[in-house]
């Protein structure tokens, strides 16, 4: 199958390899050349515009950063629509506000091409090994339709609703998980500024109802001082600004997810934002250690 993929970068570029490796054909656009260095040799085609993209595709997934950005590869000047064929699917893999992604759909509706919010879970390791959660969100034809690419990228793959009902999902993701490095991250420096060995606290930790894939996976990468990114502080900065947007829009408190948004925005504003999530314990030390 002729498979077109935009936005390749430390998410879009392991889900398009894994794509590949599936046995389809490839049709890509980036903005920038070097994004397509690690497509040599696979047989994929890049292509000049999103348009040109989907004039070889049946199928055309986006893995962008933000709103804005969707629309400009979606609907805007040699956007996918411009060169959209009949019977073409889009299916979005950003994070978006569930707004964005009805709106995106209905006017893709309109020109006849099927939408699908799909945003994803897991970082960089889940992109690499394929082992992503999923949350989709649009017709359920579409869904069955696009099903077979989903399990070339992930496991856990759910049909939450109709369009925007995916990105309503990953916003509870972006809220527990959030909120789960934030109480991992004070746990740590509380042990730490308490005397006590970090990683046998995590030890203890781990066989009570404390119990996370937070505590386990990320607790370590903590205790290893590994900042190195799979999910970048920024990128968590913007979801969780999805997340109060939306609240707003609502009326609705979020009082933990209001406060974890402002961890996000500290560690961006003190120069961390490209540090992964878990650096927010980083933040918390270098408070702890302030003096008057």
């Amino acid at each position: 199958m002729d498979i077109g993929f935009i936005g390749l970068g430390l998410m879009g570029r392991p889900m398009a390899l894994n794509v590949a490796r599936g046995g389809h054909a490839l049709h890509l656009w980036a903005r920038r050349p070097a994004a397509l260095e690690p497509f040599a040799g696979s047989g994929a085609r890049s292509h000049a515009s999103p348009a040109e993209v989907a004039k070889h595709a049946e199928i055309v997934v986006t893995m962008v950063a933000d709103a804005p950005d969707v629309e400009e590869v979606t609907l805007g000047e040699n956007g996918i629509a411009a060169g959209a064929r009949p019977g073409l699917l889009v299916v979005d893999m950003s994070t978006i506000a569930p707004a964005a992604a009805q709106d995106i759909g209905r006017r893709l509706a309109e020109r006849g091409t099927d939408f699908l919010d799909a945003p994803v879970s897991g970082g960089d390791v889940g992109a690499i090994n394929a082992t992503l959660s999923i949350m989709v969100g649009g017709k359920a034809d579409a869904f069955e339709r696009m099903r077979p690419l989903f399990e070339l990228m992930g496991k856990n793959i759910v049909h939450v609703g109709d369009c925007g009902a995916g990105q309503v999902a990953k916003a509870c993701n972006q809220i527990v998980t959030g909120m789960g490095v934030a109480a991992v991250a004070e746990a740590f420096n509380f042990a730490r500024k308490s005397g006590a060995d970090v990683a046998k606290v995590r030890e203890a930790l781990l066989g009570g109802f404390a119990y996370s894939t937070i505590l386990e996976n990320h607790g370590s990468r903590m205790i290893e001082r590994n900042f190195k990114p799979g999910f970048k502080a920024w990128m968590h900065q913007k979801d969780l600004r999805i997340v109060m947007q939306e609240a707003h829009r609502l009326g609705l408190m979020l009082p933990g997810a209001a406060a974890t948004a402002q961890l996000f925005n500290a560690m961006v504003g003190s120069g961390l934002g490209e540090d992964d999530s878990i650096g927010m314990l980083k933040l918390l030390e270098r408070v702890s250690e302030a003096r008057p």
